[in-house]
C-alpha cells in the first residue's frame, strides 16, 4: 500500500513538472482535429505521439528553471518541494527523448507530419534554454503553434490551409504574452529578457487584446 502511495505520487510529480495542464490542452487540441479529420484509432495514436513531445518540453523547462524557482520559493514546482529530484528528472528526460522521436517519425503522422512535428518541439526546447531571454520569445510559439495542426494534416495525407497555420501562429503567440504575465517581475528579477518582459505588463495586455482582434478577421481573410 504504501509502495503505491509513493508510486502515485512519483507519477503526480512528473505529471506536475510536465506542466500537465498545457499538456493535455495541447494534446486534446491534436486529438480533436485528428478525429475531425480522420479515424479514432488513428487520432489516439497522434494525440499520443504529441503527449510524448510535450513532456520533453515540459520535463526541460522545469529542470532549466530549477534554481530561478528555488530562489523565488515557487512551491507549485515538484523539483523545489523535492516530490522529484533533478537527477531523476534529468535521467527520465533522456531516456523519454529517443522514444518521443522514434514514435514521431514512424508512428502515425508519419516521416513528414512526425518530422514537422518535432520541429515544435524543438522549437519549445529552443525556447526554454534561449529565446526566453531574447526580443524573439514568441517566435518559437509562433512556430510551434504552427507546426502542430500541420504534422496532424500530413500525418493524414492533408494539405494544413493557411488559416489555420496562421491562427495557430497567433494563438500560440497571444498565449506566450497571457503566460509570462503571472511571473514578470519575478523573470525581471532574474533577467529573463522576453518581449513580454521587455514590454511590461500593460504593453503586454494591449499586445494580447491586439492579437485577439487580428485573429478572427486574419482567419477569414485567408480562408
Amino acid at each position: 500500500m504504501i509502495s503505491n502511495e509513493f508510486s502515485m505520487k512519483k507519477v503526480r510529480a512528473y505529471a506536475s513538472a510536465a506542466h500537465f495542464g498545457p499538456t493535455m490542452i495541447v494534446t486534446t487540441i491534436a486529438f480533436v482535429l485528428a478525429l475531425v479529420l480522420g479515424p479514432f484509432t488513428k487520432a489516439f495514436l497522434i494525440a499520443f505521439t504529441v503527449f510524448l513531445g510535450q513532456l520533453i518540453i515540459g520535463w526541460s523547462n522545469d529542470i532549466y528553471d530549477y534554481a530561478d524557482d528555488l530562489k523565488h520559493h515557487r512551491t507549485n514546482k515538484p523539483l523545489v518541494v523535492g516530490a522529484v529530484s533533478v537527477t531523476e528528472l534529468t535521467r527520465t528526460t533522456f531516456i523519454f527523448i529517443p522514444i518521443a522521436i522514434i514514435a514521431n517519425l514512424i508512428g502515425p503522422l508519419g516521416l513528414k507530419g512526425g518530422s514537422v512535428y518535432l520541429l515544435g518541439v524543438g522549437c519549445g526546447i529552443a525556447y526554454n534554454f534561449y529565446f526566453k531571454f531574447s526580443l524573439l520569445s514568441p517566435l518559437p510559439y509562433a512556430i510551434a503553434c504552427a507546426a502542430l495542426p500541420a504534422s496532424v494534416f500530413y500525418g493524414l495525407e492533408r494539405t494544413p490551409p493557411l488559416w489555420i497555420l496562421t491562427t495557430g501562429s497567433l494563438l500560440g503567440v497571444t498565449f506566450h504574452f497571457l503566460n509570462v504575465l503571472k511571473d514578470l517581475s519575478q523573470d525581471r528579477e532574474s533577467n529573463i529578457g522576453g518581449l513580454p518582459q521587455r514590454l511590461g505588463k500593460k504593453r503586454s495586455l494591449f499586445a494580447v487584446l491586439l492579437l485577439l482582434v487580428l485573429i478572427v478577421p486574419t482567419a477569414v481573410a485567408l480562408r
